[in-house]
Order: structure tokens, then C-alpha cells, then sequence
């Protein structure tokens, strides 16, 4: 099982590349996470976006423009549906949100005629993050694209984040459903469907995983917190998985951990479209950028 993001880069190598294309990757660290990329020898890159700022970025980041494929285009958002249809006409196997607004990155992939949007398919976000404050990787969402999931689309990511936690290597991920806490009270949806969702995973409905809810966060990470609430849980002190009841809790949770807590690495990606789509903040850093490449990676067919 992969436990570190080292490890998902040994396992990519030992694979045939993924092709990247980039869409309107006309940025410093867009260029540089593709490069790095391409030089730890998992993909191969399209940069699609103004050809003038790509060079000039590259002669400025002393980067060799032929390691890439570079599609001319002048216009950021006819970039960005360019990147898409090379996606749609097989020529990409992941995209990337270069220096485009997330608005239009997501416009055109949801567009109903050339987007990348499987019938009645559910968009959704999924992040992976290690922090040496815990003692294995986290897989979790949503973040970024579902504002506040109703239980359909709570299956629909606690979906998304188990196919994740697989394609790490583990077979049997505990998935903790969080709330404010972890007593079943009704009154509170979030308590609600985190219950549906846990007795769903024990009828079988949602294969491949364990999972409880509602869970606290601290229940749901700190074995010592467990102890002392004296809760029973099969996944509560060692979730592998995440599923936050909104956006705000999400992203909260994900700033907190990029903000304050140093050491932490992360990747961020869109699960549920015909293909992976890096999708990661304009200011996140190479690092962050490069390591969403290699999720997507992981998880493309």
C-alpha cells in the first residue's frame, strides 16, 4: 500500500506515461510542475495557451521547451475548450487547470456539447494529504466543486474517495462520514446522512470500504480521543478517507492544514469526469501542482 507521496511517484514510474494536457498553462508553476513531471518520467506534457508566454516563461525558468508539446492558442478561454477536446479526441489522458480561472476551467469541462461530463455522472472534488501530524495519507473531499452535497452526492464522493484510497493499494479503506460530532442526533441532517451512508457501506451498497458516521474530527483521527469518549468504532483514531458534510468544512480543513502545519504536502483533483482534471489554486505551489499531477496519474485509466 502507498503511504507516502514518494511512493505514488516509484509506482508511476514502474507504468507506461500519462499524457498531460494543460490548459491555458501560460504560468511559472504550471510549467515547472510539467517539467518536473516529465523529468520524474510519468507523463508526457501539452501546454495549450498563448506560445509567446510559455517561451518566455521557460527562458526565464531556464526550462528546455521541447520536452513539450506546445498548441498555440491566444485566447485563455478557447484555450481552455482546446485542452478539453484533446482530451475528448483521445490525444490527453489527464487535464490541468493552468493559469485559467476555475470558473471557466469548470465551464468547460461541464459544457453539455464538448465538456467532459459522463451522462448523470456527479462532479466532485477529491483531495490527498499527508501531514506529519498523522500516521498515513488522507484521502478526502469535497472541497471545491460541491457546495453543500445532499446524501445523493455524499454517496457520490465517499464513492470517489474510496476509488482513491484503491488505487493507493488499499483494498479496504475506513471512511470516516464527519460531523459535528459523533452522537446520532437527529435533528442535525449531517448526523442523518452519515448515518444512511454507514449502514449503506454495511448492507454493501458502497463496496470496498468500512465506514462510520457521524464522526467528529477529532474522533475520527486521534485514537486518544477515541479512548477518552470511550466510542466504539471500526474506523474512528485511523480513518483513511474523509467525506466533510460541506465546502466550507472542506476547504477550512484543507487551508488549516496548508497554512499552519508545516511539513504537510498535498494534491488535488476533479473525480467523475471522463478523465482526471487537475484542479488546484492558481497560488498553490509547484510542489502542490506536481503532486496533483501524479494523483491524477494514479487514478487515470
Amino acid at each position: 500500500m502507498i503511504t507516502t507521496f514518494e511512493q505514488v511517484f516509484e509506482s508511476l514510474r514502474s507504468k507506461p506515461k500519462k499524457r498531460l494536457v494543460a490548459a491555458w498553462a501560460v504560468d511559472d508553476h504550471t510549467i515547472n510542475a510539467a517539467k518536473l513531471a516529465v523529468e520524474a518520467g510519468i507523463v508526457e506534457a501539452t501546454l495549450v495557451g498563448n506560445e509567446k508566454m510559455i517561451l518566455d516563461v521557460c527562458a526565464h525558468e531556464n526550462i528546455d521547451p521541447s520536452i513539450f508539446r506546445i498548441v498555440p492558442i491566444d485566447d485563455e478561454m478557447k484555450a481552455v475548450s482546446t485542452a478539453v477536446d484533446l482530451i475528448n479526441e483521445g490525444q490527453g489522458d489527464i487535464l490541468m487547470k493552468g493559469m485559467c480561472s476555475t470558473d471557466k476551467y469548470m465551464r468547460a469541462i461541464l459544457n453539455k456539447e464538448r465538456g467532459l461530463l459522463p451522462a448523470k455522472a456527479v462532479l466532485s472534488h477529491v483531495c490527498l494529504m499527508s501531514n506529519p501530524q498523522y500516521h498515513k495519507l488522507l484521502v478526502f473531499g469535497d472541497i471545491a466543486v460541491i457546495p453543500a452535497p445532499d446524501l445523493n452526492q455524499k454517496i457520490a464522493i465517499t464513492n470517489y474517495v474510496v476509488k482513491t484510497a484503491h488505487a493507493l493499494g488499499n483494498s479496504k479503506p475506513k471512511v470516516a462520514i464527519i460531523t459535528a460530532t459523533e452522537q446520532m442526533l437527529p435533528g442535525m441532517p449531517a448526523c442523518v446522512d452519515a448515518a444512511i451512508i454507514s449502514k449503506m457501506a454495511e448492507r454493501g451498497q458502497i463496496p470496498g470500504c468500512v465506514v462510520d458516521g457521524p464522526l467528529a474530527l477529532d474522533v475520527a483521527l486521534s485514537a486518544e480521543a477515541v479512548a477518552v469518549k470511550k466510542l466504539v468504532s471500526p474506523v474512528a483514531g485511523d480513518a483513511d478517507c474523509l467525506v466533510f458534510p460541506n465546502i466550507e468544512s472542506a476547504n477550512v480543513f484543507y487551508k488549516v492544514n496548508t497554512q499552519f502545519c508545516v511539513g504537510a504536502r498535498q494534491a488535488a483533483i476533479v473525480a467523475g469526469a471522463k478523465a482526471p482534471c487537475v484542479l488546484s489554486s492558481r497560488a498553490d505551489s509547484i510542489d502542490t501542482k506536481l503532486n496533483s499531477i501524479a494523483l491524477a496519474a494514479l487514478t487515470a485509466k
